[in-house]
């Protein structure tokens, strides 16, 4: 039997609590930050804070109904929605990783959970590799400036913007880094065990996080020296208002007391 998993990140964040109180199902799986739904045979629905919906089973018909009613619980809602799609193959012997789909022997609901979370974690990796991809266009954008020009074509409001970016993309990812987590489950159960250290591999999801961690830290150092840099041409532009004021209030006294 093959199964469809689609994961997609439709925005910012998701209010789960909200969502939770007014979807009339019964959740498998709950906490603060993930519901889990068995909706019938073969049906499933993961709902993630951080912005991800994931679905097996569903038919596109399915899919866009639920959009529309987990929209009103979404923050920054995106008109563009990152997507990803895994196979899966049941029935086999034994557990086999391939491109883009995983075979076993038997759809137990916490293996099924488990692939999903894995898929919808490749999703959101995506997403802020994308947004990191963003920060380090801009980097080097005013890097170039300054190698062509010696300066940074960036004022205080601007750079403020800018650094706003940034530290709002850190802070949105270290507030979610417990999803590259691996879930209490696989602590107690070593078969779930394997089956989510496989997964992780498959999908590269450490080294895709290293990536980002690393383009995040060149976009601070970067960040950190451009900050220097306005810090220095306003300190410099204040000593010369301070040098004006004073050749001017020296050239007042010598026109009030001429000789």
């Amino acid at each position: 039997m093959n199964l469809k998993v689609i994961s997609f990140q439709i925005a910012d964040s998701i209010d789960i609590r909200q969502f939770k109180a007014s979807f009339n199902a019964t959740s498998h799986y709950a906490d603060t930050d993930e519901l889990f739904y068995f909706i019938e045979t073969n049906q499933y629905l993961s709902v993630f804070k951080y912005g991800i919906v994931c679905f097996l089973g569903y038919t596109e018909a399915e899919m866009t109904g639920f959009f529309q009613i987990i929209e009103p619980h979404c923050k920054n809602l995106f008109d563009q929605r990152l997507s990803d799609e895994f196979d899966i193959e049941t029935e086999a012997p034994v557990i086999n990783y391939g491109y883009n789909k995983i075979e076993i022997p038997s759809p137990d609901t916490d293996v099924l959970r488990l692939i999903m979370l894995n898929v919808s974690q490749s999703v959101a990796l995506d997403y802020y590799n994308q947004q990191t991809n963003l920060l380090l266009e801009e980097t080097n954008h005013h890097t170039q400036l300054l190698e062509r020009r010696g300066r940074i074509n960036m004022g205080g409001i601007k750079l403020k913007k800018y650094i706003g970016r940034t530290l709002n993309l850190k802070n949105r990812i270290s507030a979610n880094l417990y999803i590259f987590d691996s879930p209490e489950e696989t602590w107690e159960n070593e078969n779930l065990n394997k089956l989510d250290i496989g997964l992780k591999k498959t999908f590269d999801l450490q080294a895709r996080f290293r990536t980002i961690q690393e383009g995040l830290g060149i976009v601070k150092e970067n960040m950190e020296l451009f900050k220097d840099l306005l810090q220095n041409r306003n300190s410099l532009t204040l000593e010369w208002v301070v040098i004006i004021l004073i050749l001017m209030e020296v050239i007042n006294i010598f026109i009030r007391n001429p000789k």
